[in-house]
């Protein structure tokens, strides 16, 4: 049995009064004021090619697929820990097992050589690599990621490896984690050892998955794992987040040649909720705080003014060097893009003053005043996707950018050995339209992932939300290719974005 965690800003058992009242800034609502994002979207762009070069491929993560949560020597990670807290995740499901990608991998990287991939997203599991999160190596953990990326390159796929999706050794986080500083020079020292690895093969690397959210929903709103409320935390987590991309991007850059190394954020636009001048600043410093609060550091060296100075005694210290190390530590940005979010102006909110809203806390698949809603709860907005990329070009010097991860869940039906996913199919070419739009423009987007390759484990929400182009029945593991997938074989292999009627059946 295993220390419990000291006490301090950190527990759960010590929550800041001003909490629930700082939360509130974003907490998800259902007050929605309808405007222009209605189904009858009018004519779609037609023929919409892709560059030669341009890749294509499907999204995943480890603690979502791979289940073996504890065989061959892999230590628990903070989701292995949290999924077994009561309450924390829907009908206590568990990704002990998830998709079984572990030992079904050759099959997953055969599923997608036949959606016509030429590249695949996957994180490392730090735990499976470094059963303690430091220390002592598990090579049979090792071993695993060697064969997956010889399967992959043997099946002309190329890898891009995410080195941390979420997944932190438990032992870690019983010494404070990402909220203390120590915890950046130990993901230093585990990217050497994948980086050693796999650098003679792998020439793609993501060291950060959505940093932003991890922070939020891990350290802030604590319906993540590692399950902790506290909006100290969640800001010193952020801002460790930051160093540790500078470190991960030195580690990299001085042990391969040739490789190109990213970070990706979740983008999401925040528009007002009314057109008045007082929802129009809210929704300024909402985008401040969802999407500069990372952008702004990694390209311009600096946090977001004024959000920054709102802050105030929430602010984590930054210490002499901090930015200067943080500013330029990437060579392309990975974009997570899915919807949009609304922001109204909120004077009882202390600091920021500001209420985000726009994803329904039901989580269930509609249509409401002409707008289609996922089962996530989420809204169908493909012009944002548009937005964040060219907020990158216009604002941060349009750097390199891949889109590594868009899609929808949606409540698909196993039906005759099918899955019409006509929804799915209509949302990524709508995304996709918007993508090409960006790149006419100027935008320096080199690929786009779908999330995901196949319906997984799915956080909170244990499986009870497919992203899929693949179903996945999980009592058999059988896969099923989804309409979506057929659609997307034939978008990789032409380069050509396949058109959809209005139900998004597609029609070549």
């Amino acid at each position: 049995m295993r220390a419990p965690r000291r006490a301090g800003r950190g527990s759960r058992g010590r929550v800041p009064t001003l909490f629930p009242i700082l939360a509130a800034a974003c907490m998800i609502r259902h007050e929605y004021r309808r405007d222009r994002n209605v189904l009858e979207k009018g004519p779609r762009m037609s023929e919409v090619q892709f560059p030669d070069d341009f890749s294509f491929g499907a999204a995943t993560a480890a603690y979502q697929i791979e289940g073996a949560w504890n065989e061959d020597g892999k230590g628990p990670s903070v989701w292995d820990t949290f999924v077994r807290r009561r309450g924390r995740i829907w009908q206590a499901q568990r990704g002990d097992v998830a998709v079984d990608h572990y030992h079904r991998y050759r099959e997953d990287v055969a599923l997608l050589a036949g959606l016509g991939a030429n590249a695949y997203r996957f994180s490392v599991s730090w735990p499976r690599v470094l059963p303690e999160g430091r220390g002592a190596l598990n090579e049979r953990g090792l071993d695993f990621y060697r064969r997956l990326v010889d399967e992959l390159l043997s099946a002309g796929i190329t890898p891009f490896v995410t080195l941390y999706h979420w997944d932190l050794p438990q032992t870690l986080q019983e010494r404070g984690g990402f909220a203390e500083r120590d915890c950046i020079g130990w993901y230093a020292d585990y990217v050497r050892i994948v980086v050693d690895a796999l650098g003679d093969r792998v020439k793609h690397w993501i060291t950060l998955n959505e940093p932003w959210v991890n922070a939020v929903s891990g350290f802030l709103f604590g319906d993540h794992a590692p399950g902790i409320r506290n909006p100290w935390t969640a800001l010193r987590v952020a801002h460790n987040f930051l160093l540790a991309n500078a470190a991960g991007y030195e580690v990299i850059k001085g042990r391969t040649s040739g490789s190109s190394v990213g970070v990706t954020l979740s983008l999401i636009p925040v528009y007002p909720m009314r057109q008045n001048d007082r929802d129009r600043a809210a929704a300024r410093m909402a985008n401040q705080f969802a999407n500069d609060l990372f952008l702004d550091p990694l390209c311009h060296g600096s946090f977001p003014e004024p959000l920054w100075r709102r802050l105030g005694v929430l602010r984590p210290r930054v210490r002499p060097g901090d930015m200067e190390a943080i500013k330029g530590r990437f060579d392309f940005i990975g974009v997570n893009n899915y919807t949009r979010e609304r922001a109204f102006s909120a004077p009882w909110i202390p600091f920021i003053g500001v209420w985000m809203t726009g994803r329904n806390p039901d989580g269930h698949e509609h249509v409401d005043q002409g707008v289609q809603f996922t089962s996530m709860g989420w809204e169908v907005f493909p012009h944002g996707m548009y937005e964040a990329l060219m907020l990158i070009k216009e604002r941060y010097g349009n750097p390199p950018i891949y889109v590594t991860e868009n899609g929808a869940a949606f409540e698909d039906r196993l039906e005759d050995g099918r899955v019409r996913d006509s929804k799915r199919l209509s949302y990524l070419h709508d995304y996709l339209v918007e993508v090409r739009r960006a790149m006419d423009e100027g935008a320096d987007v080199r690929g786009y992932f779908v999330w995901s390759l196949m319906d997984n484990f799915e956080w909170a929400f244990g499986y009870s939300k497919r992203f899929g182009l693949v179903h996945v029945d999980f009592p058999s593991q059988r896969r099923t290719v989804k309409e979506s997938g057929h659609w997307f074989r034939e978008l990789a292999t032409s380069r050509r974005l396949p058109s959809v009627d209005y139900r998004g059946n597609g029609r070549g």
